[in-house]
């Protein structure tokens, strides 16, 4: 059994206690180091994931340090799935505040000419109808008392398009920052603030969902960085950075963001 540490003091955002947060793909890495996040300010946290063993292990040691929390296992590219998953979200605390549309896949890596279009399909499902979905189904649950929607895109498809064969990956990030915007304007009435967040290179387990094609070597053309490609703190970013800007987002300390995109990749898109 792992021990689990003393979580280090958080500083305390406004408007967070007591709220109601939906987290997709929270059984690790950026979803669950958002979700932790979120309880350890007093957010009531449904956490959604399709491997429930996994949230079931974050749930516990947001239990274990005095958070609530409950699981939810769902499919986010499944409408019907994902109407009850949110439905059942929203009476889980009576309530829906938050929601952080994070779930996400690599999916194939291939050249263009290569990539069969069940694949492209299945990205472009799991990525961008998948925030589609939870955005939609949330919505009716927060236009009364409003809230904040964060969606989890990318520097690839916004800032990044070097990284051969992903071109499925971040047609489906670049549409999830559209997406975004314009949810934002049409909310806005609602007091619902939608804002994107970019991270580079995160030490997740997405690696899981990246399925390389032998081809992809006939279109990478080589550049090296001599120093390495994160400039800030030459090394992969931590999920715990990001869910602590995800908490900021959902906070009121960010009251009057709305509709942007915000990097956190330590300046390697900037390279």
């Amino acid at each position: 059994m792992t021990l689990l540490t003393k979580p280090s003091p958080r500083e305390v955002l406004p408007g967070l206690k007591d709220k109601a947060a939906l987290v997709t793909g929270a059984g690790s890495g950026i979803g669950k180091a958002a979700a932790i996040a979120l309880a350890s300010q007093g957010v009531k946290v449904c956490l959604l994931d399709l491997k429930n063993d996994r949230t079931e292990q974050v749930k516990e040691e947001i239990i274990a340090q005095q958070g609530e929390a409950v699981t939810l296992d769902a499919d986010v590219s499944d409408p019907v799935r994902m109407m009850q998953a949110v439905e059942n979200a929203a009476k889980s605390w009576g309530r829906l505040d938050i929601v952080f549309a994070n779930a996400g896949i690599n999916g194939v890596l291939a050249p263009i000419e290569d990539m069969k279009p069940e694949d492209w399909d299945h990205t472009l499902f799991v990525n961008l109808k998948g925030t589609f979905l939870t955005v939609k189904y949330a919505v009716p649950h927060m236009k009364q008392n409003g809230g904040s929607i964060i969606v989890t895109s990318s520097i690839n498809g916004s800032r990044v398009f070097s990284n051969f064969g992903m071109s499925a990956y971040s047609t489906s990030k670049a549409g999830q920052v559209a997406f975004a915007k314009m949810a934002a304007l049409e909310l806005a009435r609602y007091k619902i603030r939608v804002n994107t967040i970019c991270p580079g290179s995160i030490q997740t387990k997405i690696s899981e969902n990246t399925h390389p094609s032998p081809e992809l070597q006939k279109i990478k053309i080589p550049v090296k960085y001599p120093e390495g490609s994160q400039p800030l703190e030459h090394t992969p970013g931590q999920p715990e950075q990001v869910g602590d800007l995800v908490a900021f987002l959902a906070s009121d300390a960010s009251s009057h963001m709305t509709g942007t995109e915000l990097f956190i990749d330590g300046a390697e898109s900037l390279l």
